[in-house]
């Protein structure tokens, strides 16, 4: 190097830095977590990955794109049960799955655990090409516990049997999912006999259609809360918490069901839950109420006044065997076009307040047994209130 080169490296040197630019930073961080949000194609991620110009604009490097182009999921198993933990279906999805043991950095191919492997811990990084997670823990009842640290991406677009029959399954932390995308949440949680809590607050489900058997026979769960998840597509809600024995709240807020048009069987044998605000609901496209409350037999009141049920044809059993009914109001219920409300309200003992009118119901709808066992002064302000029609076809248990 000559005498003048010399002088001007020097001269660089003294230059005073200038100050790290702190805001331009976090700016920049945060461009990157929206691409790296909002990114729904693979190869749309490869250009970041592989684009220098690109990579200096927005100020990333490869560590960068590791890091946020990954799902992150940590399971803990429970002790000295053995079995599989993943399921992965396709061969072809296997090279995006990368599972470790423990805290080693040493990658495993296996989806099984035996009674050989001392396994407290198992984290599972999933990159960008999967698109579905349909039945991703099927059948998988060595898990105690699941959590999603890291969720960068809104490609996901089925959850349908995800947890299916993970019958250990004691704790599911989901608040980073991102499931903007997502149009099938069926039989998501079906079969989790022993999830007590779900806090789905944080999901936008804007896009669900499908939410049928969600939670069907979570026999130990206590809590829902939906309080701003969007549900303005979904359709059916069939079975949605049956047989879910243990549950006493659900936070519907802002649940819609503009779009419904099943809701049988819905809370069907739902025998905790005693309290449950319905006044976001819509029926107007309900179809199908069959069951919905059959056996609540801890709901003590019920106001069901927004209900309008224009296009119902099935409210059969709808209320049978809630024991402990004392008032319900279905003042906007609509029975013109239903065909079947047989056994509606059958073995309602304690029920002494109902706001409903039957003046336009169907000539032909079925109405057999409807207020069977019910209290006798209900039966008497029945037959009062609707003079009009045969109340004798509803066999009113009077001599």
């Amino acid at each position: 190097m000559n005498s003048q080169n010399l002088i001007k490296s020097k001269q660089e040197e003294l230059k005073p830095k200038k100050p790290e630019n702190k805001w331009e930073n976090i700016k920049n961080k945060l461009i990157l977590q929206k691409i790296f949000l909002n990114l729904e194609i693979n190869r749309t991620l490869l250009v970041v990955k592989y684009n220098k110009a690109i990579q200096k604009k927005i100020n990333i490097d490869i560590d960068d794109f590791k890091q946020n182009s990954k799902i992150e999921i940590n399971i803990k198993p429970v002790k000295n049960k053995f079995g599989k933990f993943i399921n992965i279906l396709e061969e072809e999805n296997e090279k995006y799955f990368h599972i470790y043991f423990n805290e080693g950095k040493e990658e495993t191919k296996r989806k099984k655990i035996t009674k050989n492997d001392k396994v407290n811990k198992i984290k599972i990084l999933i990159d960008k090409p999967i698109i579905s997670f349909y039945k991703l823990f099927y059948d998988c009842q060595c898990i105690e516990s699941i959590h999603f640290p890291k969720f960068y991406r809104n490609n996901i677009i089925d959850l349908s049997c995800m947890f299916f029959q993970c019958s250990s399954l004691k704790e599911l932390d989901c608040s980073n999912f991102i499931i903007d995308n997502v149009t099938d949440m069926s039989y998501m949680l079906d079969g989790c006999l022993r999830l007590k809590k779900v806090n789905l607050s944080n999901l936008n489900g804007k896009k669900v259609v499908k939410m049928r058997e969600m939670f069907y026979n979570c026999s130990s769960l206590e809590e829902v809360d939906f309080s701003n998840f969007q549900s303005d597509n979904v359709t059916n809600l069939t079975h949605m918490f049956y047989k879910c024995s243990s549950l006493k709240k659900i936070n519907f807020s802002n649940f819609h069901t503009n779009n419904v048009t099943d809701m049988s069987h819905m809370f069907q044998e739902c025998s905790s839950l005693n309290e449950v605000d319905f006044s976001e609901f819509n029926t107007n496209n309900v179809e199908n109420m069959i069951k919905m409350f059959y056996k609540c037999s801890s709901i003590k009141k019920l106001d069901l006044s927004n209900f309008t049920s224009s296009n119902l044809i099935d409210s059969s059993c709808m209320f049978a065997e809630c024991d402990l009914l004392e008032e319900l109001n279905l003042s906007g219920f609509n029975v013109s076009k239903i065909k079947d409300m047989s056994y509606m309200f059958e073995n309602c003992k304690s029920l002494k307040i109902l706001n409903i009118s039957l003046s336009n119901i169907n000539d032909e709808a079925k109405v057999y047994h409807m207020f069977s066992e019910c209290p006798e002064e209900l039966q008497v302000k029945i037959r009062q209130e609707n003079n009009n029609i045969n109340v004798d076809a509803f066999e009113l248990n009077l001599l």
